[in-house]
């Protein structure tokens, strides 16, 4: 358009300047965009990227829930606490619990005037024998399935509100790199130091009289530290008892972690230290190496 309007004696002294200045910076555009791009496809695929990516997107839903560990409802520490005569409301699929509405719920209970116990949150595998919630003090024909509503069941996980997908899916990268197949202990390694940061995270997490309670009829339960740990380190463990070096990457994790927030994770820490060394010790042939072993989980109290 530009060769045009010069054809076509558009432009003036003034205007042919102003079209090479304008000139010059889309062709700078381009040029700085072309090689952000080269820059993202020589990355794009490395494993390195898509743990980073995987890291990232966990350790935002860690921090969401680090400041709001029950969702904004009441903590639900103990299920036996639920009255006895709650309704339970079930579900009529299979999937996951993808998301979950806490403020509909809240307005369900107010207009109630009753309570509504959460008994699953995002992340868990739902079918119709699950009791989505209990109703306690609210009647109406169909409370059930306005409950039902603010429950959003897809087929696959997501990572807005289930900081546990995210730990499954680094361990499960993990162990696709300790395959006989792949053979690629480096990554396992890289992936554990990833979970102590993500963990580290969590070590932060308000008590249940700090949280702030945006919803007090609804009860919703805290995310598990020994769940945590399960998610994390119990497929690496498995996959990498055959592996010297991730043995005593793992055990240097554990001692870390059982020395962050205060001694929140001393417990997990020490029963993942201990079945990590049993499974090292029934598949490493070689003595020295589970003399290393035993050594760096003795540091925990995990060791026999």
């Amino acid at each position: 358009m530009g060769i045009i309007a010069l054809s076509a004696g558009a432009y003036g002294d003034q205007g042919r300047v102003v079209l090479f200045i304008v000139t010059i910076a889309v062709i700078a555009l381009v040029v700085v965009t072309l090689l952000r791009w080269i820059d993202h496809l020589s990355r794009l695929g490395r494993v390195t990227e898509t743990t980073a990516r995987v890291e990232e997107a966990a350790a935002r839903s860690m921090r969401e829930r680090r400041e709001r560990p029950h969702m904004g409802g009441a903590p639900l520490a103990d299920p036996t606490s639920i009255p006895g005569g709650a309704r339970p409301v079930r579900v009529d699929a299979i999937g996951y619990l993808q998301h979950l509405d806490v403020r509909a719920l809240q307005a369900i209970a107010e207009g109630g005037r009753g309570d509504i116990f959460v008994g699953v949150i995002p992340g868990k595998l739902v079918d119709p024998s699950t009791v989505l919630a209990f109703a306690h003090g609210i009647d109406g024909d169909d409370v059930e399935a306005r409950i039902r509503a603010c429950f959003t069941i897809g087929d696959t996980r997501s990572f807005d509100q289930d900081p546990r997908f995210g730990a499954c899916v680094l361990s499960e990268i993990a162990s696709r790199a300790l395959s006989p197949g792949i053979n690629d202990p480096g990554t396992a390694v890289d992936v554990i130091g990833r979970a102590v940061r993500l963990l580290a995270i969590w070590t932060d997490a308000r008590e249940s009289d700090d949280d702030p309670v945006e919803f007090p009829r609804v009860y919703v339960p805290p995310i598990e530290p020994d769940d945590l740990f399960d998610d994390l380190f119990s497929g690496i463990a498995r996959d990498g008892a055959g592996v010297v070096e991730i043995g005593l990457r793992l055990q240097k994790a554990f001692a870390t972690l059982s020395r962050l927030g205060g001694g929140r994770y001393v417990e997990a820490a020490r029963r993942h230290s201990g079945l990590a060394l049993e499974r090292a010790e029934a598949a490493l042939t070689i003595e020295d190496d589970r003399r290393r072993l035993r050594a760096a989980a003795d540091l925990l109290g995990g060791g026999r």
